[in-house]
């Protein structure tokens, strides 16, 4: 690739005018790829996702793919300034794009430059030339933490790993127990049942009485059968409370995986309390016919969203995610602050059609969380005190354990 100083070179040294004008066509294009694609991104994921495919596939408008070999820049801009003024304006090619489409208006985006504007294009350009590919591996979790998912619950699971053992001692004992009254039973003597000529399965079945009558096999099957019971309780105590794997069906079949996975619609569009508040909150009716007072109209899933309007009553969507009333949890504190991403608690959401809890959620799983995760202290004054403070005593990493993140009124309050 050329660099600026590279071309103007050439240019200066080029008498032919039609050359000159190939070379600044070129300088205009190179310095459409140079834009912070990073920029173009946010702003397309933030803004345009929910309407827009980066391909030839039709959202709620038209997608996107090769937007400059329809439009010019001068036309795009005061488009996303203003559509509607463009629509008034009488351009052809505005008017038939708003009666193709249902006549859905678009959002207007004043406060966008037009360098940004560009960056969002050359973000779909490079989007539209990538082949989707398998990720391969675990995700990294946010902050250089670890994944909770499959991580133990804290020094609890030593202790039921010690409990485990502890019964495998003793089921080996009483094995070895009724190893030990088999062998006995089974030597021949000139007595045995054996030596008197008494065929197999009546030796059998009178060996097998002379067994269930000692000592030594009914206390061997009592301990079997009360650790078992044992290990039943503990393990039916331990799951009080604990709801992995929890999908219940929903009043409306919602696609994750076509939303959030095919559209890239970004949570906090629908959630929109994820990164400012408490709660993610559940989307109301209203946000749903931004998009479906346009499109799929006529799905039977889509018209009870209609009903649910005309009726004034809210959509019954069943919580998936719950917490006791005791535990105090922020989404905008893990997700704003913390910037742990939506997939560290909640699974791979984009890639499932019915969504269920895949984390247990318990506060073992929380802590073992707190002690392993990183805190995102660069470029934030507020913790600049406690940095300091942390590294004068160690040189491991600020963890959240380390500012309160095992205090018991930190969660309960």
């Amino acid at each position: 690739m050329f660099c600026n100083k590279t071309i103007m070179t050439i240019m200066k040294r080029l008498k032919n005018v039609s050359l000159i004008a190939i070379l600044g066509f070129f300088a205009s294009f190179v310095s459409v790829k140079a834009q912070d694609l990073a920029e173009g991104e946010q702003i397309y994921k933030n803004n345009c996702s929910t309407c827009h495919a980066v391909t030839d596939e039709v959202v709620v408008g038209p997608g996107l793919k090769g937007i400059l070999q329809r439009r010019t820049i001068d036309w795009i801009v005061p488009w996303v300034h203003n559509p509607q003024a463009v629509i008034a304006s009488g351009d052809k090619y505005a008017v038939d794009l708003y009666n193709k489409y249902n006549k859905a208006q678009m959002t207007a985006y004043p406060g966008y430059s037009a360098a940004q504007i560009t960056s969002v294009i050359a973000y779909i350009d490079a989007q539209a030339k990538v082949v989707a590919a398998p990720a391969a591996g675990a995700t990294p979790v946010a902050g250089g933490a670890t994944s909770a998912a499959g991580a133990s619950n804290g020094g609890m699971m030593e202790y039921i790993m010690i409990a485990l053992l502890a019964v495998m001692v003793l089921v080996l004992v009483a094995l070895l127990s009724i190893v030990s009254s088999l062998t006995k039973l089974s030597t021949i003597t000139p007595d045995s049942l054996e030596a008197q000529g008494i065929p197999l399965l009546q030796r059998i079945a009178e060996n097998g009485k002379k067994l269930t009558r000692s000592s030594a096999f009914k206390t061997g099957a009592a301990l079997l059968i009360t650790l078992l019971i044992g290990k039943a309780t503990i393990d039916a105590a331990y799951g009080i409370g604990i709801h992995k794997g929890y999908a219940p069906e929903q009043p409306i079949q919602f696609s994750h995986k076509l939303h959030a996975g095919q559209y890239e619609i970004n949570c906090n569009y629908c959630h929109t309390g994820v990164y400012k508040g408490k709660g993610a909150n559940i989307p109301s009716a209203n946000i749903c016919m931004n998009c479906h007072n346009a499109i799929k109209r006529e799905s039977p899933e889509i018209q009870k969203i209609y009903r649910s309007l005309e009726k004034d009553e809210p959509i019954q969507w069943v919580r998936v995610h719950n917490l006791p009333d005791l535990a105090y949890f922020n989404h905008a504190q893990h997700t704003n602050v913390g910037g742990l991403e939506c997939t560290n608690c909640h699974g791979e959401i984009a890639k499932m059609e019915v969504v269920q809890q895949r984390s247990s959620l318990t506060m073992g799983w929380c802590i073992d969380c707190h002690r392993k995760t990183n805190v995102n202290a660069k470029g934030n004054a507020y913790y600049d005190k406690l940095v300091e403070l942390h590294n004068s005593e160690t040189k491991e990493p600020l963890k959240v354990q380390d500012i309160g993140g095992l205090e018991c009124s930190k969660c309960h309050y």
